[in-house]
């Protein structure tokens, strides 16, 4: 005599082991809809039974399994010749595991169908995916603002050209109980009028706290009672494949909900006023015009990033930036209404080190600041300094780039005297200056 498996048995243990070798992850998801449409095409549209005929004793047993193995392995000869070799891989491997499990159970004795088809435990298990997302969804959403911003009409060239609708959207998030709103420097630049509404349907009118272009960030302020807020999380711990979660309001459809993955960490993002953000998240979940200024949170429901940017030719690349950096600048909005850096009132461009000067020279960077012009009489000390000067070293640190100028122009560089080595007439000279203040 013997047992029988049906199909559902199959389908059922495979997504079990799916989620236990790769864990309940999106992947594993799509690896695991993959599968099913595999199977289905097989057994004809899920209209034909698929068996597995175990036999009582394990002798019989694993016979029967190396048969419907290399029965498998004729069908799956396409897959093979259309998908890649670790799809095929991937899906032969979790099916041999799943017929070679009932093989082994079966020799065993008696198949417990119970175990296979208890909807009730299994739901919890394929579906945690879902019900992290509605969690967090439910627990973040009430804390998403939409923004209604009013700007001044841009000039046009042409004036029989219909006026241009002054308003636009994005979103934002509330971090204080007193009302103050993170959101992206971009929405709210130069806004004559900021309108932010809840998801209860309450609207509030907004003034700008502070305004950071070189980050991207923004602080605004509302004033309401009973304001559902939101914390930082440390993104300094996020890894590379964690869900994440972005919420907003994309094209004006208020607290749409979008998710994915960490696709990437310590990505660069050049803003507006051509500094470069270095501590950026790219992540895969949707981001679309409106969604700017959103949080983008983890499965805890903490946020991980300030949704920022999105590049439209492409799909699935989506950045935001990284909450560790997103605290300190918000911080200084709040306290200071601005971030200060320093200034040295010059003109430059990177340029190339010729191979002879990084011998000659000694120099520790094959890259350097040529100065196209000095500015005079401005905020900064830098009378010394000449147009034709290459910049390689500020205060001991090699300067390879304008961005790296950048990073050391910080707030603790403003009013100090320091000190900067330059390539002048091709030898090395060191000189004074002292940063001003970027206004």
């Amino acid at each position: 005599m013997t047992d029988c498996y049906r199909l559902e048995d199959v389908w059922c243990l495979t997504g079990r082991l799916m989620i236990q070798r790769w864990g309940a992850t999106r992947p594993a998801f799509r690896y695991f809809r993959f599968l099913v449409g595999i199977v289905r095409t097989l057994v004809g549209n899920g209209r034909k039974r698929f068996l597995c005929q175990i036999g009582r004793y394990s002798e019989m047993a694993q016979f029967s399994c190396k048969q419907d193995v290399q029965h498998l392995n004729t069908r799956l000869f396409f897959i093979q010749t259309l998908f890649c070799r670790y799809a095929y891989a991937a899906v032969h491997s979790v099916i041999v595991m799943s017929y070679q499990f009932l093989a082994n159970e079966g020799a065993a004795g008696t198949p417990n169908y119970s175990r296979f088809n208890n909807t009730a435990q299994d739901f919890p298990l394929l579906d945690a995916y879902s019900q992290t997302v509605i969690g967090v969804t439910r627990k973040v959403s009430d804390a998403v603002v939409h923004l209604k911003i009013q700007k001044p009409p841009a000039p046009q060239a042409n004036r029989n050209r219909q006026q241009q609708e002054p308003y636009g959207t994005g979103s934002g998030f509330v971090i204080s109980t007193d009302g103050f709103v993170v959101t992206n420097s971009h929405v709210v630049s130069g806004a004559t009028k900021i309108e932010a509404t809840l998801q209860d349907g309450r609207s509030f009118n907004a003034h700008v706290v502070g305004d950071d272009p070189s980050t991207d960030l923004a602080v605004v302020k509302i004033d309401g009672d009973n304001l559902s807020t939101i914390g930082f999380g440390e993104s300094n711990q996020l890894q590379v494949g964690q869900i994440a979660i972005a919420i907003g309001n994309p094209y004006g459809f208020q607290y749409s909900v979008t998710a994915g993955v960490v696709s990437a960490l310590g990505r660069t993002l050049r803003t507006q006023t051509g500094r470069l953000i270095d501590d950026v998240i790219q992540t895969d979940a949707a981001l679309n015009p409106g969604n700017s200024g959103g949080p983008l949170v983890d499965s805890h429901g903490n946020v991980i990033g300030v949704n920022t940017a999105v590049i439209l030719p492409a799909q699935g690349l989506c950045f935001a930036v990284a909450s560790n950096l997103a605290k300190w600048v918000v911080g200084k909005l709040i306290l200071e209404g601005k971030v200060r850096r320093g200034y040295l009132g010059i003109s430059a461009q990177t340029i190339q080190l010729p191979a002879k000067w990084l011998t000659n020279l000694q120099l520790s960077t094959t890259g350097g600041i040529q100065i196209l012009s000095v500015e005079a009489d401005g905020p900064a000390g830098n009378s010394e300094l000449q147009a034709g000067d290459i910049l390689v070293q500020f205060e001991g640190k090699p300067v390879g780039s304008i961005d790296d100028l950048h990073k050391i122009l910080g707030e603790n560089s403003i009013g100090v005297p320091s000190n900067l080595w330059v390539v002048r007439n091709g030898g090395l000279k060191n000189l004074k200056v002292t940063p001003g203040e970027l206004k």
